[in-house]
């Protein structure tokens, strides 16, 4: 990674330590839609709910507006369950749908299966049952590949379905493709979870009501991501349609996700989704990723590897050119043995930090 900078000589925000911010706040990357900060109406909103005092654990009017606000979005009946981060939304989800028994099917690249440092099996006590994908997408004959076996004292028993929407890879399920997937499922006695830490992204690509690839096409619980779209914290556990022996929220507290001060989990979400600055921000994101694509598509030496669906662009460069373009942006390598890296980009990328960027990959394909 590029060596640290000092701290920008900007003045620091009113009310901030002496000697802050601690870090170049004009650095610009494409490493993770994780490496932004918060939105400023985000950190308005935190602001205006910290006054006074409020119920602790959810018992608070900004939880009670967030339910609400998941009622219009997805209608009625659904329930809605904030919790810390993305992993403690996932875990706490499967862990609604299986017994102790229970096998989920999930994509190789399944952040559940790559990135979660075992939670779901270790903190959930669920087995992962993981198919390689070209593009990140299940179908039901790919989760045929591990759906079987039911019965079977010596085999984990394949209960429920796990989907990335969008995917590791950037890719977008469509409305069709997760009706096909959900009537499978449910049609072997399986559950279905979206895991949709990029849920506004995929909402904005498809353009139609996030209900209609959730809710309406068959899906029984999400992890609606907040944290990569301009959030500080925080992530929503949804359930379209509960089952009263879910057992969410006893299961959120034995998975360390309940909030004492959930209002400033639930504010944050208002702040998103009651203007649609949530739609707005990934659609933003997504215009961003497709700027890129369009100024290194052709370039030679350059070789992209996935549609462009979503706010991630994926590509295979030349011997030694990623090293020496992390000096000047920090992107991470996405399959080192192949060369390939990813460059993400978020709710503040500008056309100038794309423009930039691609500027810099062109004098260095050129070396």
């Amino acid at each position: 990674m590029p060596p640290a900078l000092s701290p920008a000589s900007a003045s620091p925000e009113p009310g901030a330590p002496a000697g802050w911010p601690l870090h170049n706040t004009e650095r610009r990357g494409f490493a993770s839609d994780n490496y932004s900060g918060a939105h400023p109406e985000v950190i308005a909103a935190l602001a205006a709910a910290n006054g006074g005092h409020q119920t602790a654990y959810g018992a608070d009017e900004y939880t009670a507006r967030l339910e609400a606000e998941m009622r219009r979005l997805f209608g009625d009946g659904v329930e809605a369950y904030p919790v810390f981060n993305g992993t403690g939304a996932n875990v706490l989800s499967l862990q609604s749908l299986l017994p102790r028994w229970g096998a989920v099917v999930c994509a190789q690249t399944a952040h559940i299966n790559v990135d979660e440092n075992g939670a779901p099996e270790r903190v959930g006590g669920m087995k992962l049952l993981a198919v390689p994908t070209e593009d990140g997408k299940l179908t039901p004959e790919l989760i045929d590949r591990e759906a079987w076996g039911w019965g079977d004292e010596h085999r984990a028993q394949p209960l429920a379905v796990s989907l990335t929407q969008t995917t590791e890879l950037g890719t977008r399920y469509s409305v069709d493709e997760l009706r096909a997937i959900t009537q499978h499922a449910h049609s072997l006695g399986m559950k279905v979870h979206m895991d949709g830490a990029r849920l506004a992204n995929a909402a904005a690509g498809l353009d139609v009501p996030v209900r209609a690839f959730t809710r309406d096409a068959g899906i029984d619980i999400l992890s609606f991501g907040g944290t990569k779209n301009g959030m500080l914290f925080g992530e929503c556990v949804v359930a379209l349609n509960p089952d009263p022996a879910h057992g969410l929220a006893y299961l959120r507290k034995m998975n360390m996700q309940l909030a004492s001060k959930m209002r400033f989990v639930s504010a944050q979400f208002l702040a998103l989704l009651e203007d649609d600055l949530w739609l707005r921000s990934a659609a933003h994101a997504n215009a961003m990723a497709a700027r890129l694509r369009a100024a290194v598509e052709g370039l030679d030496g350059v070789e992209l590897t996935q549609e462009t669906q979503s706010n991630g662009v994926f590509a295979v460069l030349p011997e030694g050119v990623a090293d020496r373009l992390r000096e000047r942006f920090a992107f991470y390598d996405w399959d080192a043995s192949r060369r390939e890296v990813r460059w993400m980009c978020s709710f503040d990328t500008t056309p100038e930090d794309v423009d930039a960027f691609s500027a810099a990959l062109r004098e260095e394909l050129a070396r």
